[in-house]
C-alpha cells in the first residue's frame, strides 16, 4: 500500500474518529448504543417541571432556585469524562466537580440523578445498587458514585461493574455496611428496577436518548460538554 493510498484509507477514519469526541454523548439507537455524531442535539421542547424526579438521588439543597436533571449509566465512557475526567481520549476538562463548587455547594442547584441503563447488564447492576445506596446511606451516596465512576473500565460487561466487584469497591466507603446493602439490593431487585424504567420513560418523554443528558430549566442538553455550557443554561435561570 503506498502513502497514497494510506492516507486515503486513514483520512475517512480520522475524521469519523474526531467526530466521536465532539458532543461527548453515548446514544441509544432501540437496539445498539452508538456513539454521537459530533452535531448539536436538536432540543426538544422541555420544562424540569414536567419532570418527575420525585425520590431520586440528589445534591444540593431540596429547596435550591435551579434543579438539574442528570440521566447517566455507570458503564457510559462519556459520563466517567463529565463527572470525574481520566479519559485520555477526551481532553476536556470534566464539568461535574466545577458545577458542584460554584453552584451545588453555594445553595443555587440541586441535581437530580436519574438513571438511564443500556450498556448490558452491568450498567443495569450499577443503577441498582446506586438506589440501594441512596436508600440505605444518603449521606454516603455521592462518595460512593465518584469512586465508581473512578474504577469504570472498558464500556459494558468487560470488567469492574458486576456485583462481586462493586461489593468489594462498596467496602471502600467508610460507614457503610456491605452486606446490608447486597441483601437489600436482592430483596428489592424488582423494585429498583420499576424506579429505573420510570427515569427511561421520563427521558423518552422529553425526547433524551444519551448519556449524559440533562434537563435545565427548558433547556436540553445530550453530552458531556464544557463547563461553559451548563454556565450559560444554569446562569440565565439565576438572573
Amino acid at each position: 500500500m503506498n502513502n497514497e493510498t494510506t492516507n486515503k484509507f486513514f483520512l475517512p477514519v480520522a475524521v469519523i474518529l474526531a467526530g466521536l469526541f465532539i458532543a461527548g454523548a453515548v446514544i441509544w439507537n432501540g437496539s445498539h448504543p452508538s456513539a454521537s455524531s459530533g452535531q448539536a442535539p436538536t432540543a426538544p421542547k422541555v420544562n424540569i417541571a414536567d419532570v418527575k424526579i420525585d425520590g431520586n438521588p440528589f445534591i444540593g439543597q431540596a429547596n435550591a432556585p435551579v434543579t438539574i436533571a442528570f440521566w447517566s449509566d455507570f458503564q457510559c465512557t462519556f459520563c466517567k469524562a463529565f463527572e470525574v475526567g481520566g479519559i485520555p481520549q477526551i481532553t476536556t476538562p470534566a464539568a461535574f466537580p466545577e458545577i458542584i463548587k460554584n453552584y451545588v455547594d453555594t445553595g443555587k442547584v440541586k441535581i437530580v440523578f436519574m438513571d438511564f441503563a443500556f450498556l448490558g447488564n452491568d450498567s443495569v447492576i450499577g443503577a441498582v445498587y446506586s438506589r440501594s445506596i441512596w436508600k440505605l446511606y444518603p449521606d454516603k451516596y455521592f462518595a460512593w458514585r465518584t469512586a465508581m465512576y473512578t474504577a469504570q473500565d472498558e464500556e459494558g460487561d468487560q470488567g469492574f461493574g458486576n456485583a462481586v466487584s462493586i461489593d468489594k469497591l462498596t467496602a471502600t466507603i467508610p460507614g457503610i455496611d456491605v452486606a446490608k446493602v447486597a441483601a437489600d439490593v436482592k430483596a428489592n431487585m424488582s423494585i429498583y428496577q420499576t424506579a429505573m424504567d420510570a427515569d427511561k420513560a421520563e427521558a423518552a418523554k422529553v425526547g433524551i436518548n444519551a448519556t449524559p443528558s440533562f434537563v435545565i430549566g427548558t433547556q436540553a442538553i445530550a453530552g458531556a460538554y464544557p463547563y461553559a455550557s451548563f454556565q450559560t443554561a444554569i446562569d440565565a435561570l439565576l438572573k
